[in-house]
Order: C-alpha cells, then sequence, then structure tokens
C-alpha cells in the first residue's frame, strides 16, 4: 500500500477574458509529500493555486480531495459539489498567503481562533488552548495580545502559518510564503515549513528560493505558460538536461 493520496487535478484550465493562464495540468499529491512549485512570473503557479483551494473557479477538468469530488466535467463545462459538500472539502486543507492576509483590527490570538471556532465550531477553550501551542511552537508565545501592524512581516506570516494550522488540515498551500519579507525574515519563515516537513506535514508550495525548494521537496513541479514543463526530484530537475528548466534554475544559482 502506497501513501495515501490526498489530491487529484486532473486536466485543469482556466482562462481569464481571453488569456488561457492554465492550460492543462494534472498532478496528485500523496499524504506527507512535499510538493515545490516552480516557474517564472506567469506561468499560472498562483492561478494553479487559487483553483485548487476554490478560491478561482476552474474552466474544466476535475479536483478530488481525499476521494471526495469538490469539481468535475460535465458536458464540456466544470460543475461543483453542492455548498454543504465543498464547505466539508475545505476543511481539508489550510491556505498561506503571500502577503498575510491577517485581519488588522483582530489580536494575534483572535486571528486564530476565530475560524476554528467559526468554521468547525470548536469551543473558545479548546481553540485558545491550541493556538496557544501553535505559538508556541512557533516562536511567538508573547505576542498573543499583539496586533499585526506591532509584527514584523516575518512574525506576520508566521501568526498567519498558525492560523492556517489552527484549522488542521490535511495539506497545506502556500502562495509564494516569503516574497513580501526581506531575506533576513525570510529564514524565520522557511525555518517554520523545514519543520513543519520534519513533521510530515503535506504541503504544496510555490516559491522562487531554489535552495529551499531543493532541499525541502520530495517532488519539484516546473511550470511554465500554463502547463507542467517538467517535474521530478530535485536532483532530477536541478540536472534536467532540458534548456528551459536549466536556464530559469541557472538565474537563481549565479
Amino acid at each position: 500500500m502506497g501513501a495515501e493520496v490526498l489530491l487529484e487535478i486532473n486536466h485543469m484550465s482556466k482562462g481569464f477574458d481571453e488569456l488561457d493562464v492554465i492550460k492543462d495540468i494534472s498532478l496528485s499529491v500523496k499524504k506527507g509529500e512535499v510538493v515545490s512549485i516552480i516557474g517564472p512570473s506567469g506561468s499560472g503557479k498562483s492561478t494553479l493555486l487559487r483553483c485548487a483551494t476554490m478560491l478561482e473557479k476552474m474552466d474544466g477538468g476535475s479536483l478530488i480531495y481525499l476521494g471526495e469530488k469538490a469539481a468535475w466535467e460535465e458536458k464540456g463545462r466544470c460543475v461543483y459539489a453542492k455548498k454543504q459538500e465543498l464547505k466539508k472539502i475545505q476543511k481539508h486543507f489550510g491556505l498561506v498567503f503571500q502577503n498575510f492576509n491577517l485581519f488588522p483590527h483582530y489580536s494575534v490570538m483572535r486571528n486564530i481562533i476565530d475560524a476554528p471556532m467559526r468554521v468547525n465550531g470548536v469551543s473558545k477553550r479548546e481553540a485558545v488552548s491550541r493556538a496557544k501551542e501553535l505559538l508556541e511552537q512557533l516562536g511567538l508565545a508573547d505576542k498573543a495580545d499583539a496586533y499585526p501592524c506591532q509584527l514584523s512581516g516575518g512574525q506576520q506570516q508566521r501568526v498567519s502559518i498558525a492560523r492556517a494550522l489552527a484549522l488542521q488540515p490535511k495539506i497545506l498551500f502556500f502562495d509564494e510564503p516569503t516574497s513580501a519579507l526581506d531575506p533576513e525574515l525570510t529564514g524565520e519563515v522557511l525555518k517554520v515549513i523545514r519543520q513543519l516537513a520534519k513533521e510530515h506535514m503535506t504541503m504544496i508550495i510555490v516559491t522562487h528560493e531554489m535552495q529551499f525548494a531543493r532541499e525541502l521537496s520530495d517532488r519539484i513541479i516546473f511550470m511554465e505558460q500554463g502547463i507542467i514543463q517538467a517535474q521530478g526530484t530535485p536532483e532530477e530537475i536541478f540536472a534536467s538536461d532540458k534548456e528551459r528548466v536549466r536556464a530559469f534554475i541557472g538565474k537563481f544559482q549565479s
């Protein structure tokens, strides 16, 4: 028995107006796997993540979480499961955004406990206890009463990771988690993601941190022009004989 497949995307497509951003993407992610998605700007990486997390509707293809169908094709168009079904499916994943997306008028603690209580019906006591544990784990134990504006970018991003983890997702998506941070703060966020990888958290990370992708991923996907141009282990991708992959990675290794 191999590891359980948590996410399956088949022939996903998505366009905006006349532009096909995602042309035909299929991939599956197993439990405990860390998958990094790399590629030039405008290659469709973030759109892929937004479609996978249902922030955008796909135009075609199917999306399956833990064997439950969220979307599929019928008569040439994409249909989604009923609202109640989708709500259940959405509990399987968490998403960490590029620019934190914290509620500025909520304290750190309230940012973390809000969704578990509202979405998952967790009691306040349990939500707070879980949040304290996460803050401790992420080196933010003394920041529970602070507000986002009082934190550095790195601390804000760690709070947003804690917020995603508080929902106890099976799969965690990161959309360029360090691109809004300066290099010094990038390190502290990557450290947290490394720790999660050690704990076998299933993660899909859109990133431009090549060294990080190389050391952390079980698999790297190289995207360009809305399709997967190459995928494989970090060793395979970094030793790729595909010219486009080499040129792209070379830019980051100078």
